[in-house]
């Protein structure tokens, strides 16, 4: 025999179930407008041998995580790939590449390493550093802007988060 739930009994019913954790908004674009100085990371590209294996997995992680792959090709010699990554590591900025991006820091040596990597999507390296983005199927979503960031040392470093806030808002 079924007996039909009254409105107080499902409400009384619904307050003996678990709480589901309200959906988390995402991080608005930071505001660092006013940071004047930036910290250079001292060593933000891991060792070249590293990088087609955390390439491969960082396009398996955006398939899954329904984020872009940013791939930073630069090296650790070159002072506006440390700048960049110096913005890339302010909290607010990490935590927004974090919610949008997987990033990989690509190292090229001195321009003669991995390169074959950015040829898979159609980009020679002549300048680092040389950053894209790409859907997680592989599709370039800044080829009009793989060097815009090069010169990282001269760019206000909300104009860095604004460039990227722009490429991933492409379809």
């Amino acid at each position: 025999m079924r007996f039909p739930l009254s409105a107080l009994a499902l409400i009384g019913l619904m307050t003996c179930l678990p709480a589901r954790a309200a959906p988390t908004a995402p991080a608005p674009l930071p505001d660092i407008s006013r940071m004047t100085t930036i910290t250079p990371a001292h060593e933000p590209y891991p060792p070249a041998d590293l990088a087609a294996k955390q390439v491969h997995e960082a396009f398996l992680t955006a398939a899954r995580t329904n984020r872009r792959v940013l791939l930073d090709f630069g090296g650790n010699w070159c002072p506006d790939c440390r700048i960049l990554a110096g913005i890339f590591a302010v909290p607010s900025v990490s935590q927004w590449l974090d919610e949008h991006f997987v990033i990989v820091p690509v190292n090229v040596g001195h321009l003669d390493t991995n390169m074959e990597l950015a040829q898979q999507y159609g980009v020679t390296i002549k300048a680092v550093p040389t950053v894209l983005i790409l859907t997680p199927q592989g599709r370039l979503l800044n080829p009009d802007g793989t060097l815009a960031l090069g010169s990282a040392r001269q760019m206000a470093p909300q104009s860095v988060i604004t460039l990227l806030n722009e490429w991933n808002q492409r379809p």
